[in-house]
């Protein structure tokens, strides 16, 4: 999966920090940028949304485009906040190994 992913990801992370102070007449990523991370946080749940009603319906691609839109957003709202994705790359190392079921009652303890 990873070596599908992530030179695609790592490219569309590139392009996204391109676009912080472009002109949002032309880059629908710096129109984000402009309209502050409210937006961009109202857009992932937008996409979020989406791509569980396609998963729901069963039509592979449809979920595939919609899970496309939906880290294109989550990408956008990082880089609006300062999540680098090696942040969250050694979040995901630190829980590696545990049960979800143990960490989650570590977060809520």
């Amino acid at each position: 999966m990873a070596d599908a992913l992530g030179p695609v990801l790592e490219r569309l992370w590139q392009t996204i920090l391109s676009r912080r102070g472009a002109d949002p007449k032309t880059s629908y990523t710096a129109k984000l940028f402009a309209r502050g991370t409210g937006k961009i946080a109202q857009k992932l749940g937008e996409e979020a949304v989406e791509a569980v009603i396609e998963g729901v319906r069963g039509d592979p691609a449809r979920l595939a485009a919609e899970s496309a839109d939906l880290l294109y957003h989550l990408l956008v709202l990082w880089a609006a906040t300062g999540v680098a994705p090696e942040d969250v790359a050694a979040e995901l190392a630190r829980r590696e190994g545990r049960s979800g079921i143990d960490e989650k009652r570590a977060r809520d303890s």
